[in-house]
């Protein structure tokens, strides 16, 4: 195990069995690297702290498995592969939704999710413009990452009670409906 990407594979497997015992802002990157079995510059030559580890296991776990599926227009199953990526680590991100601060899991998150949402986009529409000059791919992304990210870290912190088909029906529900088609729906019911 020589190349670059295995000993990122290996130093971010250490950090994730070391969030299932001790809280993230307690594991230091000297914890990291023994457990990993490396040398502590090694940790330098590959991330620049363990907030970096964190961010790089949500885009290659999380979300580089939905690419396809959202360039072919599938949002609610990119959504239900996010969900049950996540359930199989269940343990491992409710731990992560309970960081706080300037480098929360939720920052983290919208901030992976943002980038993601705003690469489609720019791949998607390219140098075209909307016909509002304030509404911009940036924008756009913005509004989307957020809501998306909402839905699933607020699923995470209530301990994941649903199935990943119900948070992707449920997103799918809001993404899909105005607020005055789900307050007339509501009435009705």
């Amino acid at each position: 195990m020589n190349t670059k990407t295995d000993i990122d594979r290996l130093l971010m497997d250490s950090f994730k069995k070391l969030v299932l015992k001790v809280p993230v802002e307690k594991i230091t990157i000297k914890e990291i690297t023994d457990e990993a079995g490396v040398i502590r510059p090694t940790f330098y030559n590959h991330f620049q702290d363990k907030y970096e580890v964190i961010e790089r296991i949500v885009k290659e776990e999380i979300l580089a498995p939905v690419k396809p599926l959202l360039d072919n227009g599938m949002i609610q199953e990119a959504v239900f592969l996010i969900a049950t990526n996540i359930l199989k680590e269940k343990e491992f991100y409710c731990k992560l939704s309970d960081m706080e601060g300037q480098n929360s899991f939720a920052s983290i998150v919208k901030n992976s999710v943002r980038q993601m949402i705003l690469g489609f986009i720019t791949e998607k529409v390219g140098n075209k413009r909307f016909k509002n000059a304030w509404l911009t791919p940036q924008r756009v992304a913005d509004y989307y990452s957020q809501s998306m990210s909402f839905v699933v870290l607020e699923w995470i912190g209530s301990g994941m009670p649903i199935p990943p088909a119900e948070v992707s029906e449920i997103y799918h529900y809001i993404l899909t409906r105005s607020m005055e088609d789900i307050l007339q729906e509501l009435e009705e019911a």
